[in-house]
């Protein structure tokens, strides 16, 4: 199962190969945030009666508007 961030790399290679030379560092961090991401989602799941979807909307929703 590829993880969002590698989905979205896999899109934006198909459209500019140079997009990994310019921003390889980066992509790196994201996937890197997005593994502690999941690692400390299961971790608060196992600790905690709140549903998944609970816990994204408190910890992710109100960060994430772009």
């Amino acid at each position: 199962m590829k993880t969002a961030v590698e989905w979205l790399v896999e899109q934006i290679m198909k459209h500019d190969k140079s997009f990994l030379h310019f921003y390889g560092a980066e992509i790196e961090q994201a996937k890197e945030m997005e593994k502690e991401q999941i690692i400390d989602a299961y971790e608060t799941s196992h600790i905690s009666m709140m549903t998944a979807e609970q816990y994204y909307r408190e910890t992710y929703e109100s960060n994430t508007r772009i």
